[in-house]
């Protein structure tokens, strides 16, 4: 599936140069020579931590500070609305209608502040 979702990539994708490379970031889960070669056969750099590997700082090795991926920041912000968490609705478009609201709303909460 990583494949898959590497190649249907929505937004036009610059060519990765040596001053402007792209970055493949994944957690764990995704630790496995058939998606790291997905990730370097479309000319990402590939980040993805060996699964039993620690947090641990090497000398001389400096931390980056936590990042929230953002789908997960943007599945949080829609699982605060009640109604599209818990599922009530009995049509999908109305849903699907839900899902678009809940977005502009966060949209625009995030434009005002």
């Amino acid at each position: 599936m990583a494949e898959d979702t590497l190649d249907s990539l929505m937004a036009d994708r610059p060519q990765p140069t040596t001053d402007n490379p792209q970055n493949f970031c994944a957690d764990k889960g995704y630790d496995d020579k058939s998606v790291r070669q997905a990730g370097e056969d479309r000319q990402y750099i590939v980040h993805i931590r060996h699964r039993g590997e620690t947090d641990e700082l090497k000398p001389g090795e400096k931390k980056h500070p936590a990042r929230r991926w953002v789908i997960e920041r943007t599945n949080s912000w829609h699982n605060r609305c009640r109604k599209l968490k818990i599922r009530y609705e009995k049509y999908a478009e109305n849903y699907v209608g839900l899902v678009e609201f809940a977005s502009c709303l966060i949209v625009y909460r995030r434009m005002i502040n």
